[in-house]
């Protein structure tokens, strides 16, 4: 008596198209996300555009004109003798990029990396090739429909000048990426 043999091949055929439907699913976001982007720094969305990320547990917004690319995150080589939010060097298209686990930086604790996390490469403009680890890219948000929080100016650093609040009460970080680089504890990575 034999037993029946499963069909594996119809399995393997079906789990095909449900892999490859998310891969163009998410083709297509990131595709809508550059457009979205590259539409609000040349100032031809109506709406003041930020790009929302998850840095830690907290809800964070980058002005578009000082966030370049957004990657996924690839070898990270470690530097030795540097501080521990400063989590090394990758390769950018040719270029050396710093890494900083900013969450970190920020005392929070360390970004774990997974499927979801992100490096906000800094923009050109900047003249600072580093980027931020991000737990996740949330899109872009409109500053014009949330409303600022007033914040303890003592918990207010220079780089993360405010706080909104959106429709959902969830409060946003704004960070300067252009002051971050000015920072002197930001600047100074080795022990």
């Amino acid at each position: 008596m034999t037993q029946p043999i499963p069909d594996l091949v119809s399995d393997k055929t079906a789990a095909k198209p449900d892999l490859l439907a998310r891969r163009t699913r998410l083709r297509e976001f990131q595709a809508q996300l550059v457009e979205r982007m590259q539409a609000a720094r040349t100032n031809a969305s109506p709406y003041a555009s930020k790009l929302g990320v998850q840095i830690g547990q907290r809800q964070c917004l980058l002005n578009l004109h000082e966030a370049g690319e957004i990657i996924s995150v690839g070898g990270i080589t470690s530097v030795p003798l540097t501080q521990d939010w400063f989590l090394g060097l990758t390769n950018v298209r040719g270029s050396l990029v710093s890494v900083i686990d900013l969450a970190r930086f920020q005392g929070q604790g360390v970004t774990p990396v997974d499927r979801e996390s992100r490096i906000v490469v800094f923009a050109p403009s900047l003249s600072f090739n580093s980027g931020i680890l991000v737990s996740r890219v949330l899109g872009l948000r409109n500053v014009t429909e949330m409303r600022v929080q007033e914040e303890d100016a003592q918990s207010a650093t220079p780089w993360a000048p405010r706080q909104y609040v959106d429709r959902d009460s969830q409060v946003w970080t704004e960070i300067d990426l252009s002051l971050i680089v000015q920072d002197a504890q930001f600047l100074h990575v080795g022990l």
